[in-house]
């Protein structure tokens, strides 16, 4: 193996209820202004409510930003980076999903008013500082309070990625507590979104290495463990806990060992349908470990042995992700999710502009092909 570079966050604090100590990494680096990127529905369910006003008694003014939108646009980053100037902020907390963190990432970037929007886009592009960051995540399966990654939406059916060591927040707060009211849909989603994490990480072409490795093998062990008993027992702490962990450690897998043709496959999907990315990943995993299945049979086995109940092989790990996908009730299939199959040959033009994400599958995947396994997803195994 050629030499390799691995990147995190540098404090992680993992605890029932840290979420209440914010205020206290406020006060000790002498921050008093922060804005709160969350979303209306937490508000609305209170689940964020505590935090902002232990805040509040901490250092008295909070700036509340809660326009968040699944799959922000660059509407919505520029609505929150005006609340930030318009609240004079010092720094930037999100307690929500991938969204509100994403959008909070760009926003410490966009805050210090030495790049624009625009000029950040793509891989390494941020060469602006940044204004001091904290995330919280409400759900387990982004990862993105660990990522150096933020999703925009720049169109109506399109994105595009900001890349950059610089959005890696200064704490990331892991709080089963802010879990516990999931409903069942939601854990399935985003729990098999964290297991794609793991999956393509450890299978990553380019940038496979042993920590990323050894990151996703204990992801997929925790995420597996504990996706079916939070989906029964929903306040189970100790399991929302362990997914939680799990989709840490996924998201810092693939943050040095970037996903493949499932997530570029998935993209076209949640663009054009607006269906969310946990469920657009689960509707093409099975396809995709199939036609992946012939290149890297060993490493989807080695994946396999840790998943409890799977046979220890590339099938038993196919197998295993359909029963999955089945008894979770989320659609299981393109047609399912209502998606027409005319335009099928459409997503396989739009995802080859994913050659991101796509260099790094371990087979590699043309247009043609992408319209298989576009029509595999759409039909199902049945």
């Amino acid at each position: 193996m050629d030499g390799y570079s691995f990147q995190s966050v540098k404090t992680a604090l993992v605890q029932s209820g840290a979420v209440l100590q914010l205020n206290e990494l406020l006060v000790e680096r002498g921050l008093r202004r922060p804005l709160f990127v969350t979303d209306s529905q937490l508000i609305e369910l209170g689940v964020v409510s505590p935090a902002i006003e232990a805040l509040k008694q901490a250092v008295g003014d909070v700036i509340v930003f809660d326009g968040i939108e699944p799959d922000p646009s660059e509407r919505v980053v520029y609505a929150a980076l005006d609340a930030f100037k318009a609240g004079d902020c010092d720094s930037v907390i999100a307690v929500g999903g991938g969204s509100s963190m994403d959008v909070a990432k760009v926003v410490s970037v966009l805050a210090k008013g030495q790049q624009d929007l625009p000029e950040i886009y793509g891989v390494g592009m941020v060469s602006s500082e940044r204004m001091p960051l904290f995330l919280v995540p409400t759900t387990a399966g982004t990862g993105s309070e660990v990522t150096p990654v933020a999703i925009i939406t720049t169109g109506e059916t399109t994105k595009a990625g900001v890349s950059s060591p610089i959005l890696l927040p200064d704490v990331a707060i892991l709080d089963a507590s802010l879990t516990l009211g999931l409903p069942a849909s939601i854990s399935a989603m985003t729990g098999i979104d964290a297991m794609v994490h793991a999956i393509e990480a450890y299978t990553s072409k380019i940038k496979k290495n042993p920590i990323s490795d050894m990151l996703a093998l204990r992801a997929l062990k925790l995420l597996s463990e504990n996706l079916r008993t939070v989906l029964v027992s929903p306040g189970d702490v100790a399991a929302r806990e362990a997914m939680l962990l799990g989709s840490m450690f996924a998201g810092q897998a693939f943050a040095n060992a970037p996903v493949g043709a499932v997530h570029a496959l998935a993209y076209p999907v949640g663009g054009h349908y607006h269906i969310p990315h946990g469920l657009s990943n689960s509707l093409m995993l099975p396809a995709v470990l199939t036609f992946n299945a012939e290149v890297c049979p060993e490493l989807y086995a080695e994946l396999a042995r840790v998943i409890p109940g799977a046979e220890p092989s590339a099938g038993g790990l196919i197998d295993w992700f359909k029963t999955l996908i089945d008894e979770s009730g989320l659609p299981a299939t393109l047609a399912q999710a209502k998606i027409p199959e005319s335009d099928l040959s459409m997503l396989a033009k739009d995802a080859m502009f994913q050659q991101r994400l796509l260099i790094n599958n371990p087979r590699e995947v043309d247009e043609s092909t992408a319209l298989r396994l576009y029509q595999e997803a759409w039909s199902g195994w049945a």
